[in-house]
Order: C-alpha cells, then sequence, then structure tokens
C-alpha cells in the first residue's frame, strides 16, 4: 500500500554527461539542474516502486526545485525523496539533494499513478 512516510534515494557521481555544459543547461563543467532533477526524480520512484500493483507505474507530472550550490565532476550527490502526500492518484513529495560538502538542492516533485498499458497505448497514439 502506498502511504505518506515512504522514502527512497538516489546516487550519482558527477561526470562529464551529467554536466550543465554536456547537457545544455550552462557552459560550465558542474553538476546540471536537469542531472539534479533527475536524480530527485529517481529517488522518488524508489520510494514507492516495490508498493506498486502490477501493471500500475508513476509519471512525474511536476518538479519544483532550488538548485543552491555548484558541484563539481568527481564528486558524488545523493538525492533523497519523502512521500508526504497521497491524493487519489496524485503523490506529492518533498526531495532533497546533497553533495559531499552539503545540501546542494531541495524541492517538491510530483507523480501520477498511472494503468502501464493504457497510457503506453495513449501515448503511442500520437505516432
Amino acid at each position: 500500500m502506498i502511504c505518506p512516510g515512504k522514502k527512497g534515494q538516489a546516487k550519482i557521481r558527477v561526470c562529464q554527461e551529467n554536466t550543465a555544459v554536456f547537457l545544455k543547461s550552462g557552459r560550465l563543467e558542474v553538476f546540471a539542474t536537469p542531472a539534479m532533477v533527475a536524480l530527485m526524480e529517481e529517488a522518488s520512484v524508489s520510494a514507492v516502486s516495490a508498493f506498486l500493483d502490477e501493471g500500475v507505474e508513476t509519471v512525474g507530472t511536476k518538479i519544483s526545485v532550488s538548485h543552491l550550490s555548484a558541484t563539481p565532476v568527481g564528486i558524488w550527490v545523493t538525492a533523497f525523496a519523502t512521500l508526504e502526500e497521497v491524493d487519489g492518484r496524485r503523490l506529492v513529495f518533498s526531495v532533497e539533494a546533497f553533495d559531499e560538502k552539503g545540501k546542494i538542492g531541495y524541492g517538491t516533485h510530483e507523480r501520477m499513478l498511472v494503468d502501464s498499458l493504457k497510457f503506453m497505448q495513449k501515448t503511442l497514439k500520437k505516432n
């Protein structure tokens, strides 16, 4: 059962492929905001994936984050997510990210519970 309080985390080492210059979100070789967002989403997914019924997945629908501090290549970043609210199919998470020196980001993230098959059938109709 999915209920508030579920926690997840995800970890990654900053490398060229997740820098702002590589992802074209800036021109500096530091951990990119889009990479931080993706890590926060991964942490959110990990918080609830073990509790999903077969054929059900979550999809990201909204995120609001602040990126507080730059992280250089070679440093580890860990994101944490806590499920704060369940409103029908809508899941609301608080998210935070830390590098080896401290907090680098925080915010909220929303995901929706979806029927995987129906979701993909609807999506593929766009082809």
